[in-house]
């Protein structure tokens, strides 16, 4: 593989930013719906520490697979012209 352009590279960066961003908010919000009843609702300590606890589990393993799901569909090559023979598009 050849050297990256400075646009490949830009390419990279954000959408690894907006991976990062994406993974963070879903995961966020996944331990807020799992662990949020403990704010509102007056529970044992017990059960709340388990919420907490589950949330945070549920949380990192949303955010995980979330930022490998928008890594894996980044396109790892770039776009092949749209017609066979043809070596660019104004050709």
């Amino acid at each position: 593989m050849g050297r990256r352009t400075q646009a490949e590279r830009d390419a990279i960066t954000v959408e690894t930013g907006y991976a990062l961003a994406s993974g963070f908010l879903v995961g966020g919000l996944t331990f807020l719906g799992v662990a949020g009843p403990t704010m509102v609702f007056p529970m044992p300590p017990a059960a709340e520490r388990g919420l907490v606890v589950g949330g945070a589990v549920a949380g990192a393993v949303v955010f995980v697979l979330r930022v490998v799901t928008v890594l894996w569909r980044f396109p790892r090559t770039p776009p092949q012209p749209s017609q066979p023979g043809r070596t660019s598009p104004d050709s």
